[in-house]
């Protein structure tokens, strides 16, 4: 099976692209070929266009939590919710998430979805540090365009399948390594660092922790510990949760998940 994994950006470029590890899983053997750096969002929009089958572990929110969304009577139905939201400017956006939160009490600023708990990721709300609210505004529209299909979210292409990924829920969860393993600021890419990263990469290796067992080329290996953003380590982990999911019935997303708000794989 063909498996993508994306560490995604709210705005492409060649200093910060959108980083995609192309892998091949056969049996419990995920073996990522190349490293793709897409640069706009055309080519992200081309990347899921790609002919199936494959299954592919995205670094960002699908959705927004059932709170907010009833609290500001948007559609619940996700298409309709996406849809909407895509008609929003990102000011509007931002507008609107900053009124909203501040009607909020001190200590409950951001709602969150019933999976950002288990996951440990941010609430969809956040503008800054990570800006997920805007990787939001930009995904979700265009994997909703692309036809794919997206459980628990939409019915779509069942060869080309999107799933909702997050590395940190890995790396701090699962593997319990809670010391940072990356920074985009260059004088924060420590030795620290690049040991925690060589860590979860051995880890991986041996299978740890889904029994899916990571295989790289010596040097793009290499390249992934010494990367200090850990965008490609990111993006090699989007992967292996993707290819975890796709060996698990309803690819691990609990029947108990709300209608509209989606699973973040493996939480």
């Amino acid at each position: 099976m063909r498996v993508y994994g994306v560490d995604f950006t709210c705005a492409p470029r060649r200093a910060k692209p959108i980083t995609v590890a192309v892998a091949l899983l056969a049996e419990s053997i995920l073996r990522v070929e190349r490293v793709e750096r897409l640069v706009s969002f055309a080519e992200f929009e081309a990347l899921l266009a790609r002919p199936g089958p494959w299954i592919g572990g995205f670094d960002f929110p699908f959705s927004l939590p059932r709170e907010l969304i009833d609290d500001l009577g948007w559609p619940r139905e996700w298409p309709q919710l996406v849809a909407h939201c895509a008609t929003l400017t990102r000011l509007e956006l931002r507008a609107a998430l900053d009124a909203y939160r501040n009607t909020r009490a001190a200590g409950r600023r951001y709602a969150h979805r019933a999976t950002d708990l288990p996951a440990g990721s941010s609430s969809p709300m956040k503008l800054v540090n990570p800006p997920v609210a805007l990787m939001f505004h930009e995904g979700a529209p265009r994997v909703l365009a692309a036809g794919v299909h997206v459980p628990a979210l939409a019915t779509g292409d069942r060869t080309r399948i999107a799933l909702e990924a997050y590395p940190g829920l890995l790396v701090r969860k699962h593997l319990g390594l809670r010391a940072s393993y990356k920074s985009d600021t260059r004088r924060e890419q420590t030795r620290a660092r690049h040991a925690v990263r060589t860590q979860v990469v051995a880890a991986l290796k041996k299978g740890q922790p889904f029994g899916v067992r990571l295989r790289m080329p010596p040097a793009l290996e290499k390249l992934v510990v010494a990367d200090g953003s850990g965008d490609l380590l990111d993006a090699a982990i989007c992967a292996v949760q993707a290819a975890s999911a796709a060996t698990r019935p309803d690819y691990g997303i609990p029947a108990s998940a709300p209608a509209g708000e989606g699973w973040i794989i493996t939480a």
